[in-house]
């Protein structure tokens, strides 16, 4: 098998074993809950206290606990994906957002955000019909709990922050990483005691309330290896993986956005890598289905600093702005955070 856009490179010819995957109950049984924070509650809350933790998911809990005056019973994180030149290939990388919970037992949706702070609300959880009256940033979530609760997940209303370490501004997509956070943890804290999530549910469940959603890409979110590529063509209680790890063959894998009007970003993007290709990139492809603001390009860590050298040389030269560069880790899939 070849690398990203016919190249050879760090995806290996191997595939892994048959994995049975991440999974949990079947859904219909909920935890009590109730306004006040409870054993669960102050468990998951203690991540805002936690000195050792990541600071994303110590925000994020303080942040439930502020919003909303009560803990939350869990925090998961889940990876940002992407996809591969290769068809059928797609990945997680070592950026993540993340989503904190708390049950509810009064038919109320809080929900908030730290990139909306003027923009929590407060909605009446409804099964059918129009959604409520909600701030835009908002709709999205809302419509994945209520799908959520139709399964049996939740219907007594949910306590929900989200929040994410990138914006749509760095090229990889947002959404699709955030539906799953909120996905496992609504439905962790509306399990039995002890009870997992069952990754492959919540994966048909989210295809169906936002079928405008790249399913691959969720499919990374919930099942990824770190330095490992998923194959979407196995059946999805039975998949299957190829090496890939950049670091390990001396590469890097880094994803370059853009800025400025949307019109003038399909040119300034060929231009962009048209520079980093004269400056040693290997390959260079889209890390979605649609052409947007970035591109992933692979390369030698040794022309790292003169990619980036080359590029900004061209664009600071016809008063243009810099493209953004992130470093890309090839990452493991959503977990709850301890």
């Amino acid at each position: 098998m070849t690398g990203p856009a016919g190249s050879a490179g760090p995806i290996a010819a191997t595939t892994g074993p048959a994995d049975p995957g991440p999974s949990g109950r079947v859904p219909g049984t909920t935890a009590s809950a109730g306004a006040r924070p409870g054993t669960a509650d102050l468990a998951g809350g203690g991540l805002a206290r936690r000195a050792t933790a990541d600071p994303l998911f110590r925000l994020v809990a303080h942040a439930l606990e502020a919003a909303h005056g009560r803990p939350p019973a869990a925090v998961w994180s889940a990876p940002y994906a992407f996809r591969l030149g290769s068809p059928g290939l797609v990945a997680a990388a070592g950026w993540p957002t993340a989503a904190a919970a708390a049950a509810r037992d009064d038919g109320l949706v809080r929900l908030s955000s730290l990139g909306h702070p003027a923009d929590s609300c407060d909605l009446p959880l409804t099964l059918s019909g129009p959604l409520p009256d909600a701030p835009a940033w908002a709709v999205r979530p809302y419509t994945v709990l209520r799908a959520l609760a139709r399964a049996g997940y939740g219907r007594g209303g949910t306590d929900l922050h989200v929040q994410g370490s990138l914006t749509g501004a760095a090229g990889l997509a947002t959404a699709e990483p955030a539906d799953c956070a909120v996905a496992l943890a609504v439905a962790d804290v509306h399990s039995a005691a002890g009870g997992r999530p069952d990754r492959v549910f919540l994966a048909r469940l989210l295809a169906g309330a936002v079928p405008e959603g790249d399913d691959g890409l969720r499919r990374a979110v919930f099942h990824a290896r770190p330095g490992r590529a998923l194959l979407l063509g196995a059946r999805p209680r039975r998949r299957r993986y190829v090496a890939f790890d950049p670091a390990a063959s001396g590469s890097r894998l880094v994803l370059m956005a853009v800025r400025g009007e949307a019109a003038d970003r399909p040119r300034e993007l060929a231009r962009a890598v048209s520079c980093a290709r004269r400056a040693g990139v290997l390959s260079a492809w889209p890390p979605g289905q649609r052409p947007g603001r970035s591109l992933l390009m692979l390369l030698p860590e040794t022309r790292l600093a003169a990619v980036r050298s080359a590029v900004a040389e061209d664009f600071r030269g016809r008063d243009r702005p810099v493209p953004r560069f992130l470093n890309i880790a090839v990452a493991g899939a959503a977990r709850r955070e301890e």
